[in-house]
């Protein structure tokens, strides 16, 4: 049940942004998680509160008219109250215009339980290919 669980919170991550449900998404995170993008952006890793997160990702995804990122391919280790979940991804962004950025690669999910719900600790994002206009 506990490997559900944990695939089930990470695919709320990437459904809670693209449906721009923030409450929900801050929801997800324990109270401080450490986001690493810096296989797309650079700089170092980060760690922040879940609406500090919130409120970035709201910056960066409300520049795109719609966005759909998909996650598959999960495989989760538990051990205890600590799990690790590793998925494939695939992001695409669309512009008002019409313009397309898809970015893919995989994610690894840093999780613990916590009143017996799975919360985030850390992402590390890593980008393998991109296409379009960023």
């Amino acid at each position: 049940m506990d490997r559900l669980d944990i695939i089930d919170t990470c695919n709320r991550m990437a459904w809670h942004a693209d449906q721009r449900e923030w409450e929900a998404l801050a929801d997800l995170f324990a109270d401080e998680a450490t986001l690493d993008y810096t296989s797309l952006n650079g700089g170092e890793p980060v760690t922040l509160t879940p609406a500090q997160i919130v409120e970035g990702w709201r910056t960066g995804l409300e520049a795109y008219a719609a966005t759909q990122h998909l996650l598959g391919t999960h495989l989760v280790t538990v051990d205890g109250d600590g799990a690790v979940c590793t998925a494939t991804f695939q992001a695409t962004h669309r512009k008002a215009n019409a313009s397309r950025w898809t970015l893919g690669g995989t994610y690894r999910f840093d999780l613990i339980r916590t009143g017996g719900e799975w919360r985030i600790t850390g992402v590390v994002m890593t980008a393998v290919w991109s296409d379009g206009e960023r």
